[in-house]
């Protein structure tokens, strides 16, 4: 008779045979969303996964629906990396989502096309936030794989243009389901090792193979990298999302080694170029020089400057007569003015009225009094040229105009 068995036993020894298979633990697994919902408390994603015949229950936890490049949608086809397994509570086979990539162009378009317009509004392409390339790198940080062809052209352009420069490989995948955060680490190491100038590159491929450079995880690496950061994606036909999160854009791997460095040659032709232009300068310098110089000699040889010496002499002592001449004018006529004036200064002398036998009446105050303020009684001192004499005023009478003019 068969064992009697609990249905938790049941559950958990079907899980067990799941989990222990290899194959069931890593798959990639293609089919349609069907029923999508995410939960907005948890963030958990429930769908199924459909293809013309079958169906089978998913769930996609919230830390790896945060990683998603695009938005999940009704009937949209995608590819899952996930590992199959029984929900033990439920008896459910269900298989748990890590990781999902749209499948066809026309999805994969729509989810690239999301994605833009999302880290756009954000302004992870805005180009204020673009960084100058440095004229003259001396490390330069390449993200590329280790055998590809984009770090032999990158290398080959490098070495012709400006061999000084030091090229510090970070290599990585540059497709398959690992590939998005080994490049994104690789930008953030780089960044952090502090190169000059940080290059993504991959040679080119079909839209598939590129596609893992619209993962939003490289995108934001990029943004954040302080470092100038040149994307060199395929040809010059692919574009991706890194593109233009970039600080440049560059056509091809060999495209951004070329903006990268300066090339040495033409910074030679352009320093010959100074340099021929400094000599031809100089040239034109020196014959000008050599031109004036010739002419003050030809003036010197045929006595032009003696000439003019002599007529510039003959026209000083000319003007020092002039001057000498009017300075004798101008001081007879002050002297004639100075006599004058002293002159009319002598006979305005009160002193000299009084040598002519005047006299001048002055108060106790030694002041000089008129005739009318005499009074009766009062002390006065007449004063003469060469005579004082106190007086008493003993009667002060008024002379009538005939008297006066007697």
């Amino acid at each position: 008779m068969a064992e009697v068995i609990t249905v938790t036993a049941l559950n958990r020894y079907v899980k067990t045979l799941l989990d222990r298979n290899d194959v069931l633990y890593d798959l990639a697994l293609r089919g349609e969303i069907a029923n999508f919902v995410q939960n907005a408390k948890s963030g958990h994603c429930y769908f199924s996964l459909r293809d013309g015949q079958c169906s089978v229950k998913a769930v996609m936890f919230r830390s790896d629906a945060q990683r998603l490049a695009f938005r999940p949608q009704e009937g949209m086809r995608v590819v899952v990396r996930c590992r199959v397994t029984l929900y033990e509570r439920d008896g459910a086979f269900q298989v748990y989502v890590n990781a999902m990539f749209p499948d066809g162009i026309g999805e994969a378009q729509l989810a690239l096309e999301q994605l833009k317009a999302k880290l756009q509004a954000e302004g992870l392409f805005a180009s204020e936030h673009k960084k100058q390339l440095p004229a003259f790198p001396e490390r330069i940080g390449l993200v590329t794989s280790r055998t590809g062809a984009a770090l032999q052209d990158i290398k080959n352009v490098m070495g012709r243009r400006w061999p000084a420069v030091r090229l510090i490989l970070c290599p990585v995948n540059v497709q398959g389901f690992e590939a998005a955060e080994e490049i994104a680490a690789a930008i953030g190491r780089l960044d952090r090792l502090g190169v000059d100038e940080i290059i993504v590159a991959r040679g080119g491929g079909s839209r598939e193979d590129l596609w893992v450079f619209n993962a939003e995880i490289i995108a934001r690496a990029a943004y954040r990298c302080k470092t100038p950061l040149i994307s060199a994606i395929g040809h010059e036909i692919d574009y991706t999302i890194l593109d233009f999160v970039a600080d440049c854009r560059a056509p091809t791997p060999s495209a951004a080694a070329e903006l990268a460095v300066p090339d040495r040659e033409a910074l030679q032709r352009h320093l010959w170029e100074i340099e021929g232009n400094m000599h031809e300068n100089m040239q034109k310098r020196r014959e000008i020089c050599y031109t004036k110089c010739k002419l003050c000699a030809d003036a010197l040889a045929g006595g032009l400057a003696r000439r003019k010496l002599e007529t510039a002499k003959a026209r000083l002592g000319f003007q020092c007569e002039a001057l000498h001449a009017s300075s004798r004018i101008r001081w007879k006529d002050k002297s004639r003015q100075l006599s004058h004036a002293a002159q009319l200064t002598g006979s305005l002398n009160p002193y000299q009225v009084l040598a002519r036998g005047y006299a001048m009446v002055a108060g106790p105050d030694g002041k000089v009094r008129q005739a009318d303020q005499l009074q009766e009684g009062e002390t006065i001192c007449l004063m003469t040229a060469h005579r004082r004499a106190q007086c008493l005023v003993t009667a002060v009478e008024e002379t009538h105009e005939s008297t006066q003019n007697l």
